[in-house]
């Protein structure tokens, strides 16, 4: 293989400027023996600013603690109402147990027919809401006696539909189906994958 004249002449300034950068290089670079760490130099005007500072944030930690544990306490208060579970099925289980127990309660006792679980839901950015749907078939008074009940539990629970089917005049009662839905922590709502809905 032959070296044309234009390629020689290419690789006599690479040399040189291999040569010239190597140069450049281990004249710019210090020995690794000779560097020194310096601390930087503060003044006692900055130093003693800076211990008035933490003084002052080490004074407001106890009011600081004081006003957390009091918000947690308010928290855990107001989330005592929340559905029971550890999972979105176990607090919707809950619930239908909650419905059971109002109907059982009732004078005459009424019988839950029918029962449709509905898909957890987000409410707010840290809770969720789990629904359950009944049938049961009462009298009017009955179902307004049932609604008070229901309105009257510990849990945070609520009426999110109600819908009345053909009346039996017979007995005067009607079936009737019922949606309520029930609060619960945010951890028991499955989280939605892939691109936000417009």
């Amino acid at each position: 293989m032959t070296l044309q004249q234009r390629d020689r002449r290419a690789l006599i300034v690479l040399s040189a400027a291999l040569a010239l950068a190597l140069v450049y290089w281990i004249a710019g670079s210090s020995p690794a023996g000779s560097a020194k760490v310096v601390a930087p130099v503060e003044s006692i005007d900055r130093m003693e600013k800076r211990l008035a500072n933490l003084r002052n944030r080490a004074a407001t930690l106890p009011v600081k603690t004081t006003f957390l544990t009091q918000a947690n306490a308010e928290l855990a208060e107001r989330e005592k109402g929340l559905v029971a579970g550890d999972t979105a099925e176990q607090a919707q289980a809950q619930l239908v147990q909650v419905l059971r127990r109002i109907a059982k309660a009732q004078t005459p006792p009424m019988e839950i027919r029918q029962v449709e679980l509905g898909q957890p839901k987000t409410y707010g950015n840290a809770y969720g809401t789990v629904t359950v749907s009944v049938i049961i078939e009462c009298r009017i008074d009955e179902l307004v006696n049932y609604l008070t009940s229901l309105s009257a539990q510990s849990e945070t629970i609520a009426t999110e539909e109600i819908r009345f089917g053909m009346a039996n005049p017979k007995q005067k009662t009607m079936p009737v189906r019922l949606t309520v839905s029930g609060m619960v922590a945010q951890r028991l709502v499955p989280q939605k994958k892939g691109l936000p809905q417009l």
